[in-house]
């Protein structure tokens, strides 16, 4: 009987980064892109200490409701957008600070390995993957995360956008675990980075962290709604929804006493 070629096959390996990198990308991480990025990491923390340094931050809007999930420690999932991810990283920094627990999701693409390692330098988790690539097996390591008391750190539109288009990843994690959306925003974002400009600018910029949002009830069917409903009020604090400048109404959640679900 011919030999199966499928049993010479190595097992693949779904913990390692590599088996979550693009197959339609010709990037790998080679000798000399490793080298490139063993020397660009010390660049990339300068021109990020910079950038910080040319803002002029306010006090954080909202700070009672980073402060009872510093208190309590409970489990949660910060959320904000891709374009705001430079203040909001270092805004999350303080929390790591604080003792707080956070594990941030990082694409599994080569370009992800810098952004890994100046988190796991400021203490953080890691989870290398995303929903185009590895959503499977990003949702899985982040619910063991979360079952171990980390608050998982996402961005709402991801690298690759739309901008400001909400991914139901977050919610889809949030909702199985049971822990509350925690909305982050940056006002005045537009005054330190212009529409269509790559560059950022000198300005003034705050931070607001909105009222936890409670996603127990949630249900499958209707995780279409509360990805609009969510968007709908990080836009509504952007002063974007022509509909209304006023704050949405949001269902609070007891953040001293939820946590990941067992």
């Amino acid at each position: 009987m011919p030999e199966n070629p499928l049993n010479d096959q190595k097992p693949v390996d779904f913990d390692s980064v590599e088996s979550r990198r693009s197959s339609a990308s010709m990037r790998r991480m080679t000798p000399a892109r490793r080298l490139y990025y063993f020397l660009g990491l010390p660049l990339l923390r300068l021109i990020n200490w910079t950038l910080l340094k040319t803002y002029r931050l306010q006090p954080v809007i909202g700070a009672e409701h980073a402060e009872a999930l510093l208190q309590s420690k409970a489990v949660s999932a910060p959320c904000y957008w891709h374009q705001h991810h430079v203040v909001c990283s270092a805004y999350m920094r303080s929390w790591l600070r604080r003792g707080y627990k956070l594990c941030f999701l990082i694409s599994g693409s080569v370009d992800g390995d810098v952004p890994e390692r100046i988190a796991r330098s400021w203490g953080a988790e890691v989870i290398r993957g995303s929903a185009n690539q590895s959503g499977a097996l990003a949702l899985r390591d982040q619910q063991r995360m979360l079952k171990s008391g980390y608050s998982i750190v996402t961005t709402a539109d991801g690298p690759r956008g739309p901008k400001y288009e909400f991914k139901s990843g977050t919610l889809l994690m949030a909702r199985i675990a049971g822990v509350p959306i925690v909305p982050i925003v940056i006002q005045n974002s537009g005054d330190v980075q212009p529409k269509g400009d790559i560059l950022y600018h000198p300005g003034t910029v705050e931070v607001e962290v909105l009222p936890p949002v409670d996603t127990s009830e949630w249900s499958a069917d209707t995780i279409d709604k509360h990805v609009s409903d969510v968007r709908a009020m990080y836009l509504r604090v952007l002063e974007q929804d022509p509909g209304s400048k006023k704050r949405p109404a949001v269902v609070l959640t007891d953040v001293s006493a939820r946590g990941a679900r067992e």
